[in-house]
């Protein structure tokens, strides 16, 4: 039995009290929730649109969300530099911005699907990667991703004891922490991957028993950039409320620490396409004690719209430059 078998014991232990279909519930839920107030402030919500300031604003929070998603590509491929794989780094950007959009398919988890195959294919990578570590590779990076974002709670104030406690998934990335967790979300990501025979073969009774072991050293690098990632999500939605001139109702680090929590809720509950509804209804739960609902739900949608449309023109985008490449490979 490995230093690490107990300790995952005792994790399992404790995130197996999420009921089975707890996670679509709360989606379903969520949507609405939003729904049901959309229908409520609908008219409100048509009188807050932007002018023509305002739309210029929400252009260039299209470009920066744009940026955003190349910064997360190049994550990636640093999380997987830490992991001891060698990434191509074109081929790696190419293929994230192209199946980023597969995120919105019911489910939630056709991106990383793709992303895990193609790991194992070899064509992101200078050689093949076995399954586990493929699906390692895959899941780190939307966790350092939700670390920061949490970590960057503490910019909105001390929140009534929410600041402190936001940092605490830090801990998390500490190695003798961060491997039983792994395991843990590989075992949960496997079976819905439809990964399962790939995973068993080889790893009882501990999923990385067969793995390489993780570094010795916390990822901080990797997180280091996983917050100028989130941040510059972030000005997306600094935008959005530029574009609503909203900017006044809270000082930068309310919208920060807003912002950061809700983005963090949409990309860790599994079930939500993209964390649609899931995302919206946070904003409104965590800033509508400073702001009234129709301004905060003008908000949420322009920012939905804003981040959709850099989805699609950034998998557009790498398609054609991955087409371009085809051809040119072909008249050589």
């Amino acid at each position: 039995m490995t230093s690490f078998e107990p300790l995952q014991t005792r994790l399992r232990a404790l995130l197996t009290w999420v009921p089975p279909g707890a996670a679509r519930w709360i989606s379903l839920l969520s949507l609405g929730f939003l729904l049901a107030a959309l229908l409520s402030h609908g008219a409100q919500v048509v009188a807050l649109a932007p002018d023509l300031q305002g739309w210029l604003w929400l252009l260039l929070g299209v470009g920066l969300s744009l940026v955003s998603l190349i910064g997360s590509a190049l994550l990636w491929g640093v999380v997987l530099q830490w992991l001891g794989a060698q990434p191509r780094l074109q081929p790696l950007v190419q293929a994230y911005l192209r199946s980023n959009v597969r995120k919105y398919l019911p489910g939630g988890i056709w991106h990383l699907a793709t992303r895990v195959q193609l790991l194992r294919q070899g064509q992101l990578t200078t050689a093949p990667l076995a399954a586990p570590l493929a699906l390692v590779a895959v899941l780190l990076d939307p966790l350092l991703a939700a670390v920061a974002a949490l970590a960057l709670v503490v910019f909105g104030g001390w929140q009534g004891g929410l600041a402190p406690l936001a940092l605490l998934p830090l801990l998390l990335l500490w190695p003798r922490w961060l491997a039983p967790l792994l395991a843990w979300m590989e075992r949960r990501k496997a079976g819905a991957l439809g990964l399962d025979p790939a995973l068993d073969s080889g790893l009882a009774p501990g999923v990385l028993g067969s793995l390489p072991e993780l570094p010795s050293r916390p990822p901080v690098r990797p997180l280091l950039l996983a917050l100028g990632f989130v941040l510059l999500r972030f000005c997306g939605f600094a935008c959005c409320v530029m574009a609503l001139d909203l900017q006044p109702a809270l000082g930068w680090g309310g919208w920060l620490a807003g912002f950061a929590l809700a983005w963090t809720a949409g990309l860790v509950v599994p079930g939500a396409p993209a964390g649609l509804g899931v995302f919206e209804v946070v904003l409104l739960l965590r800033l509508g004690v400073a702001l009234p609902e129709p301004p905060l739900l003008a908000l949420a949608i322009s920012y939905r719209l804003v981040v959709s449309l850099a989805d699609a023109l950034a998998a557009a985008t790498a398609r054609a430059d991955q087409r371009r490449g085809e051809l040119a490979a072909l008249r050589n």
